[in-house]
């Protein structure tokens, strides 16, 4: 499969601690809002349709429907699919647009698909361990985090006045 170059093209530096969190802070914020729509349609269409609306409202009151395995599948599906989509199309979710910030492989192509799968769930990994795995670029000579090692992959800072399409 050939890969696509992302642009702007050139040697970037290694984005810095601070610009990542602020970019997975604003990032947060629209993966919140994206759980909340799943969550949404999920138990208010799906459900509804499956149980109607007497038999939902029962199961709610009960508590039986707090721990649902098929809506953390689901859940956790919307999140991948919505930062692979960024990733591997232009590198950039929302959050690291705003904080010119891009992740790229070392010939400043996109990622693909089973990198972002690895960044995904190694990020998963690194906050579980008490972002032990994000704050390892403090003694990483190159600046990588866990998942960016173990992707192959980088996260660079764009030079400012960068527009993207």
């Amino acid at each position: 499969m050939r890969k696509h170059l992302l642009q702007p093209k050139g040697q970037f530096p290694a984005a810095g601690l601070p610009r990542r969190l602020a970019a997975i802070f604003y990032d947060s914020l629209l993966s919140i809002a994206l759980m909340m729509v799943v969550t949404l349609f999920y138990q208010q269409v799906i459900l509804r349709l499956i149980y109607g609306s007497e038999r939902l409202q029962a199961l709610a009151e009960a508590g039986q429907l707090d721990i649902d395995p098929l809506l953390s599948t689901l859940l956790l599906f919307s999140l991948f699919a919505f930062f692979a989509k960024f990733w591997t199309h232009n590198g950039q979710t929302l959050g690291m647009q705003v904080w010119g910030v891009r992740i790229q492989n070392a010939d400043g192509s996109a990622i693909d698909l089973w990198q972002a799968l690895l960044r995904f769930l190694v990020a998963i990994g690194s906050w579980l361990c008490f972002g032990l795995g994000y704050f390892w670029m403090l003694w990483d000579k190159r600046k990588r985090t866990w998942h960016d090692i173990y992707s192959d992959s980088q996260v660079v800072q764009l030079p400012k006045g960068v527009h993207k399409k």
